[in-house]
């Protein structure tokens, strides 16, 4: 450790012995640490709790407090200060206590001196990592804004804040199904929020943009010299994660060795780190995702069933964006302010054309999908106001031919679903039945263009369902209410 950190270092001594805390502090300030010494184990508590230092040293056999009440009393004050216990009594059954309870380590007397400075080298590290770590995350948070806002006014997005509200202040594990894109971090992010673990960590890890020898690794740290690189102690997300929410994204995708290891995690509430012989207590709120089907991943043994239920036991199921139209104008609205605050822009106002186009796409990469196309918009527009035109084209195809989402996303690049001689015969039916349009050789007006062949796909529509408007809807994949809207603006209700 370099010199400069040691010298930040706090320590506290706790021994009854005077002679062994004047041996241990000498030592100690000869290496840069700052070092206070007490033999009264009552008044060292008053201490660390009223001043957590980054490490104690704690006799454990002391008359009135003994060590395992220091102990207690330092991980109460601060979870991320280490401690070290000695004895002269060491047993397997007394380190197994120690390390269940919260000790870093523990030293046997009488000790070697460089195993002493050993031990305190890596205390000290452990403690100013995870310290090192909460305050990259405290930045990153504060810089992300924790956006943790779940938009929609559907039935269907009510139902799931409904359930994310009960089910935030327990630490039940949440399994989080949905398609990609649908927001399935956002509802981790909100659980986390809405906890009592909110002041502490939110942790999240992609299991399936980690390579596969690296996971563990990244899951339960690792100690040094533990393979072939490992220069330095590094603590896994899992520990990252103490005190708060670990959020797993793409459960499905984690090997079935590192879910042997997550499922004794979840029974046994420790960890042990790659190379290390330590177990070390951890407590965390387990949420996981994934857009995969885990029931068939069982029965194609691809996943574990005894960790499916330690996962499942509430499980909030996200609708792809396509299931929840109404949202989108919402949805649209809420991303015009954020984006627009992100880039110190102007707010845009988005034509009602062009929202109509957004709600009749089937939007694939659903809200993730819907944001970047927003954030396209307002980059390529011209003007205060998002017009129909600036929109991608192959949204503007979707709102032009008047295809509900299913139809749209059927389709490879947008395209409706209807055969070449389908669309020159509603061609032709559309240029007899039309007026004023243009000659032949002339484009004309975009809307009135769209409009003339929306009004002739409707009436096609209404003429194949026999004037029934929910079968025509059930045709076109509109709903009905959407389908009446269509008639009304278009002038067919008298027509009907």
């Amino acid at each position: 450790m370099p010199q400069a950190k040691r010298q930040n270092a706090t320590v506290v001594v706790i021994d009854d012995e005077e002679n062994m805390g004047l041996i241990l502090t000498r030592i100690l300030q000869m290496e840069g640490y700052h070092v206070t010494a007490f033999t009264d184990s009552a008044r060292a508590v008053e201490q660390i709790t009223s001043r957590p230092p980054d490490l104690v040293i704690t006799d454990m056999r002391m008359p009135g407090l003994t060590g395992a009440d220091v102990l207690k009393a330092a991980r109460e004050a601060s979870d991320d200060t280490s401690v070290i216990v000695m004895t002269a009594y060491a047993t397997v059954e007394k380190a197994v206590e120690c390390m269940r309870a919260g000790a870093f380590d523990y030293i046997t007397k009488p000790f070697k001196t460089d195993e002493l400075l050993l031990t305190v080298q890596k205390a000290v590290a452990h403690t100013q990592l995870i310290r090192e770590n909460e305050s990259l995350s405290e930045t990153l948070n504060r810089q992300s804004g924790m956006d943790v806002v779940m938009i929609g006014q559907s039935d269907a997005m009510r139902a799931i804040n409904d359930v994310v509200e009960r089910v935030a202040p327990t630490d039940s594990a949440v399994l989080i199904r949905g398609e990609s894109g649908t927001g399935k971090e956002l509802v981790a992010k909100s659980l986390h929020q809405l906890s009592r673990r909110k002041a502490r960590r939110f942790v999240a890890i992609n299991c399936a943009s980690i390579p596969e020898n690296l996971l563990e690794s990244e899951l339960f740290g690792h100690e040094k010299g533990a393979f072939t690189g490992a220069d330095r102690t590094k603590l896994g997300l899992v520990e990252l994660a103490h005190g708060g929410t670990l959020f797993l994204d793409e459960i499905g995708e984690l090997p079935l060795a590192l879910q042997a290891k997550l499922l004794r995690v979840l029974q046994e509430r420790e960890i042990q780190r790659v190379g290390g012989v330590h177990s070390i207590p951890v407590d965390i709120r387990l949420l996981a995702a994934t857009n995969r089907s885990l029931r068939r991943a069982i029965v194609e043994k691809e996943f574990r069933e005894d960790l499916y239920y330690r996962l499942n036991v509430i499980e909030i199921k996200l609708p792809p964006l396509r299931n929840r139209k109404a949202d989108v104008p919402v949805l649209v609205e809420h991303f015009l302010d954020k984006i627009a605050r992100r880039m110190n822009r102007r707010r845009p106002t988005i034509a009602a054309e062009a929202v109509e186009a957004l709600e009749n796409y089937a939007f694939p990469g659903n809200v993730r999908e819907l944001e970047n196309v927003i954030e396209r918009c307002i980059v390529l527009s011209e003007g205060d106001q998002i017009e129909l035109e600036d929109i991608p084209q192959d949204i503007r195809r979707a709102a032009a031919y008047g295809m509900d989402v299913q139809t749209v996303q059927a389709q490879s690049g947008g395209y409706p679903a209807l055969t070449p001689d389908q669309l020159s015969g509603q061609a032709a039916d559309g240029a007899n039945r039309s007026t004023g349009s243009p000659a032949e050789g002339e484009v004309g007006d975009f809307r009135a263009a769209r409009d003339q062949f929306e009004r002739d796909y409707l009436e096609r529509a209404l003429d194949s369902a026999k004037g029934n408007i929910s079968e025509a809807s059930r045709i076109t994949g509109l709903s009905r209410r959407h389908f009446y809207e269509k008639m009304e603006k278009l002038g067919l209700r008298e027509k009907e």
